[in-house]
């Protein structure tokens, strides 16, 4: 077995894609082909997953509560956005969920994902991975979820709040639409 070195921004997004996957059973290369990740990078994923006690210990079971604490509490510390620079992208965070309270300023930023192919321009924000603008431009909801991850990363105390309690009801609407 392969030394642990922590956690990878990519390991939750691989976590928040199983979370939103119909609870048919699921493959390794389906997840790599809707993230457009390498299937070798979704398994070294799982397993650092399943060794923070995110995934049980079966390697296919997403530890659902422990998941959602760790992105409100831990992922604004583990893996923060620092937006820098003014380029075309792809909308993140608020500029994509303007339902959620905008940071302090009038107007508020435009955020978002460095892409070539992104059709707004704003304050640069690293997506957790370098895929995941084109993997969101491919699902709209997969996107809003993402942008609510990036509220949590960016954002302050009542911001990540609502940006967890909008995340909570898009994981536990996606879970009774597969029922």
């Amino acid at each position: 077995m392969r030394k642990h070195n922590g956690m990878r921004p990519q390991d939750i997004v691989v976590l928040l894609r199983i979370l939103t996957l119909p609870s048919a059973p699921w493959q390794g290369k389906d997840l790599a082909a809707a993230l457009l990740i390498s299937p070798a990078e979704i398994s070294d994923a799982l397993r650092r997953c399943q060794y923070a006690r995110l995934l049980q210990p079966d390697g296919r079971t997403v530890q659902r509560q422990a998941v959602l604490r760790f992105l409100r509490y831990g992922l604004p510390y583990v893996f923060p956005a620092h937006p820098a620079g003014f380029v075309q992208g792809l909308p993140t965070a608020w500029s994509q969920l303007p339902q959620l309270p905008p940071p302090p300023g009038s107007p508020p930023p435009t955020y978002v994902w460095p892409d070539a192919a992104g059709t707004t321009w704003g304050l640069a924000v690293s997506p957790l991975y370098a895929t995941l603008p084109e993997s969101a431009r491919q699902n709209a909801a997969w996107h809003q979820l993402l942008a609510s991850v990036d509220v949590l990363r960016l954002g302050t105390g009542p911001q990540r709040q609502a940006a967890h309690q909008f995340l909570c009801e898009e994981l536990r609407r996606v879970s009774e639409l597969q029922v």
